[in-house]
């Protein structure tokens, strides 16, 4: 079977390196690789590439830019016409950005059936882009890989059929496992007389934050006044939002170009603390075991915030402070994402369905 994935963004590279690596123990799947160009920054995009050792792109769109609708239409007339070149028996898309939405229409209006990794995870709050990403991702495919038990239970509530929704666990669960042995500190961290373990490693980068210049300033001073040294490795969108708006950096903050993922995920295990509105991240710090607070008032993954090992605080500056500096208390650890096979699961499962399922594809 010939499997067309299309991804676009950091999140994504990360999950389809592992899913990647399943496929190629198969030699009746053959897979070709979509790059959209969302995220086109050499930090954001090259460098994922060359350090989890994904298979390089076949076609490279290079459709960063512009606002969501512009990017959006762009990337689903260009998947479009590589779909009917390419001519797959199945699309698969990750997540909830805008190059997985592209991905998923263009996929059913060419009826290509659709596999979605990460389905499922509802935020509940309809003004992120990305949730109304995932609710259409999610009606649209046939196939629905699901992290956890309340993404599976989200699905249910919507009334899509136990059929197409398969519960495999995290994708950036078998990723953690992984590529833990193969992490690196940046080399800023010695140049700058960083303290290992006594840090808060921060990220900042949705829109909710970035485009709210009471928010995202709020959340700087809440960094500012932490009492630890703060390392930022800056979103190229943030960078240029805090140029525009004139906000001052605090003295405090240690602010980095983005850094590559295996440096990312010496960060996220040396860090005393994380402070960061990324849903990838909020995960990454429970995978190695460090306390994380979430700058959001929401986030999709709720079995974190219930289990004790993440906080939610909004862009309240002093919420941010109080929770920066209380003590965590380690909570138990349970298999919330699965037993770190997801990835070899998932193939198996693409296997299965296109083995079983009528010619839908564009044949010649």
């Amino acid at each position: 079977m010939k499997l067309l994935t299309c991804i676009g963004a950091r999140p994504q590279f990360i999950k389809a390196a592992t899913v990647s690596r399943a496929v190629s123990a198969y030699n009746d799947v053959h897979e070709v690789i979509v790059h959209t160009g969302q995220h086109y920054d050499v930090n954001m995009s090259d460098v994922f590439f060359e350090e989890l050792s994904i298979p390089k792109p076949d076609h490279h769109l290079a459709l960063g830019g512009g606002n969501h609708g512009e990017m959006t239409g762009r990337m689903l007339g260009a998947l479009e016409a590589v779909m009917i070149e390419e001519k797959p028996d199945m699309v698969l898309v990750y997540g909830d950005t805008n190059s997985t939405l592209a991905g998923a229409l263009a996929a059913v209006k060419l009826h290509l059936p659709v596999a979605h990794v990460e389905a499922g995870l509802r935020s509940f709050n309809r003004r992120m882009p990305e949730e109304i990403n995932r609710i259409l991702t999610d009606h649209a495919s046939d196939i629905l890989f699901v992290p956890t038990k309340t993404a599976l239970k989200n699905l249910e509530q919507e009334g899509l059929p136990e059929d197409r929704v398969h519960f495999v666990g995290d994708v950036m669960y078998d990723a953690a496992l992984f590529y833990r042995a193969l992490a690196r500190s940046p080399a800023f961290f010695s140049q700058k007389g960083v303290e290992d373990g006594n840090f808060i490693l921060a990220t900042i980068h949705r829109a909710e934050n970035t485009d709210d210049p009471k928010r995202l300033a709020a959340i700087l001073c809440g960094l500012g006044r932490a009492g630890r040294c703060v390392v930022l490795p800056l979103h190229p969108r943030t960078r240029q939002r805090i140029k525009e708006l004139g906000i001052a950096m605090p003295a405090s903050m240690l602010v980095t170009e983005p850094v590559s993922y295996l440096e990312m995920v010496w960060l996220e295990a040396h860090a005393a603390v994380i402070a960061t509105d990324s849903g990838g991240v909020q995960k990454e710090a429970f995978f190695h075991e460090t306390p994380c607070v979430t700058m959001r008032d929401e986030t999709e993954w709720v079995e974190l915030v219930e289990a004790g090992w993440n906080r939610l605080v909004g862009a309240d500056e002093n919420r941010i402070v109080e929770a920066l500096n209380s003590n965590v208390e380690q909570q138990h650890r349970s298999a919330i994402y699965g037993a770190g096979d997801a990835s070899n699961r998932i193939v198996e499962l693409i296997r299965r369905g296109a083995a079983s399922r009528p010619d839908r594809g564009l044949k010649a």
